[in-house]
């Protein structure tokens, strides 16, 4: 049997995103800052396939001062082969089980457009949810018409039992999930069955075993011998007391059901664990629950949905290496939100999709039809797997070296009187000058604005190459706005000479005097202190490269505890970092 796949998600109007296209895959990743948006889009899948019960008007975008009257979300479902590959037609299962009034077809290929519009009606006050079939899905935009402008096409319901909503937000815990019949845990222990024969012998060991449990015990005998005067008491004849410090039915094995968790000599309820193993283990049940709805699907199409909100939740960097190949082993299509690095790194880059709020909030996508494999490995390699945390910002700045990574922040902050972290705002040393290309395409593939310090040393070679890579990415941004070349025959170090700071370089090095660490000791050896102050542009200049990793961070802190402005070339990187997302207006 062939499978199915929501392809394409449109949304118009809920919460903070006005009109927003996103492509999905089996396993989809979605990446971006707080609020960017994620959970808007994972609860605006639950409008469509799940629970609508949340909605308040608090979910209606709001565009200056006034809330939109409605919010239209429209999904693409396309069938494909098991492996993923996209198919021309449903198979015969899902297409009994649709019917063909919700398939369409554009002359090669079937697919389902479906469209859900929640309205509000002023008069039985409650929100109402309209779902139809489009006759077409139609271009995002078309002129100047938008997909959400085209006709509603024909009223029908979208909801089948073969096509579950699960919703895992952040905030799960197992030890909720065992008091909660409405979990899937809970829901499962509510389906727990045995044979009458099963039941009979289950039963009588239970009662054996409370036998043997309070023969055994003076203290639950005498109680058991002592409350027989009831019988006096009452006046009843029955001499039928029992104790049982065990269930006595089956029934109600699971009121009393308690999970442990540890090696095989030591193990420990989940009480005395974490939240992080405690909201694993409640992911891990949904897990189990789907997998039983499998097996109860006798072979019928059955096409599970999870949105699953920060799996990361409570747990080290090393058990959040281990998540995605977990989830990505549920059946259906699972849709992550994530603020781990490492799910992002272990997904493919083709799954990544990434929330990124400018006036509006954007999602980027890495387009790998474009890239062959030894790109597709470039970008794995020295970007996600080494920076990760890019995924995650507001701006990047890339340059070259070490001397940068280390002074640019401490700039930035005398600059901006906020920390590049608290912004957003990431520095990143690439390595090389050649080696900007898979930066600028995985941020201009995600959406995330990027700027380049360069050198401008070696005879041009070095401006050359970067304008080379700039073409080559296909960037539509002007030079002048995406790259900031040093002056000629300039690296950071001879810029810093050029621009007079040359008393606050050597005020660095005779600071190196008062450290004493080993870290320094191999800057103190090289500095003959009583030539500091005769040495010349050029002998400084060779000094500051030889020492630049330890030397970089205490110029630069001299620097900002002058009285001199920052240097002319870092004043225009502010600037049109300013431009962008607005520091200045933000922290004022």
């Amino acid at each position: 049997m062939s499978n199915i796949l929501i392809k394409t998600v449109r949304i118009n109007g809920f919460r903070g995103l006005k009109n927003i296209e996103v492509e999905l895959e089996q396993t989809t990743v979605l990446t971006g800052m707080n609020n960017a948006g994620k959970t808007s889009f994972l609860k605006a899948l639950q409008i469509v396939f799940g629970n609508r019960h949340f909605i308040t008007q608090d979910d209606f975008f709001i565009e200056d001062g006034t809330s939109v009257e409605q919010i239209i979300i429209d999904v693409l479902i396309i069938p494909i082969e098991m492996n993923g590959e996209e198919l021309n037609d449903f198979s015969d299962e899902w297409e009994i089980l649709f019917t063909r009034d919700r398939i369409k077809d554009d002359g090669e290929k079937s697919y389902i457009p479906l469209r859900t519009i929640i309205t509000f009606d002023p008069i039985r006050t409650i929100y109402t949810t309209q779902q139809y079939i489009l006759d077409n899905w139609n271009d995002f935009k078309n002129g100047n018409e938008y997909w959400y402008d085209v006709n509603n096409g024909n009223e029908k319901s979208f909801k089948f039992e073969e096509m579950p909503f699960f919703y895992m937000d952040a905030q799960r815990d197992i030890l909720d999930d065992l008091k909660s019949k409405s979990s899937y845990l809970g829901k499962m222990l509510s389906k727990i069955k045995y044979t009458p024969e099963a039941l009979v012998d289950i039963e009588a060991q239970i009662r054996a075993l409370n036998e043997t449990a309070v023969n055994r015990s003076t203290i639950l005998s005498d109680i058991r011998e002592t409350l027989k005067d009831l019988d006096s008491t009452m006046g009843s004849h029955s001499e039928n007391i029992e104790i049982t410090p065990f269930t006595k039915k089956v029934r109600d094995l699971n009121k009393g059901l308690t999970i442990y968790y540890g090696n095989d000599e030591d193990s420990f309820p989940m009480e005395h664990h974490g939240m992080g193993t405690r909201s694993w283990s409640s992911l891990l049940t949904l897990k189990a629950f789907i997998k039983l709805l499998e097996s109860n699907s006798n072979d019928n199409p059955f096409f599970p949905i999870l949105a699953i909100e920060e799996p990361e939740s409570h747990l080290h960097p090393n058990a959040q290496k281990k998540l995605y190949s977990q989830i990505n082993s549920i059946s259906g299509q699972k849709i992550i939100s994530t603020h781990s690095p490492y799910i992002a790194g272990a997904s493919n880059i083709s799954e990544i999709r990434n929330f990124y709020k400018d006036e509006i909030v954007k999602c980027g996508k890495i387009d790998v039809s474009n890239l062959n494999d030894e790109w597709k490995r470039k970008i794995d390699r020295q970007v996600i797997q080494s920076r990760g945390e890019i995924f995650f910002s507001k701006y990047l700045v890339l340059f070259e070296g070490e001397t940068e990574e280390q002074a640019l922040p401490i700039f930035f902050n005398k600059y901006f009187n906020k920390t590049s972290i608290e912004i957003g705002v990431d520095f990143i040393g690439v390595g090389s000058y050649t080696a900007y290309l898979p930066f600028i395409r995985f941020a201009e593939s995600l959406n995330i604005p990027w700027i380049i310090l360069s050198d401008n040393d070696q005879n041009g070679r070095i401006k050359t190459s970067v304008q080379n890579q700039l073409r080559q990415s296909g960037t539509l941004k002007e030079e002048n706005n995406c790259v900031i070349f040093l002056d000629d025959g300039c690296d950071f170090e001879q810029q810093l000479i050029n621009d007079n700071f040359i008393q606050e370089i050597k005020n660095a090095f005779i600071s190196l005097k008062s450290y004493h660490s080993e870290e320094h000791r191999h800057a103190q050896e090289t500095i003959d202190m009583a030539e500091i102050n005769n040495y010349s542009n050029e002998n400084l200049y060779e000094k500051m490269c030889n020492a630049k990793t330890t030397l970089s961070p205490i110029v630069a802190n001299k620097i900002v505890d002058s009285d001199n402005e920052l240097p002319s070339n870092i004043i225009t990187l502010f600037e049109k970092i300013n431009t962008i997302l607005n520091i200045n207006e933000v922290t004022a």
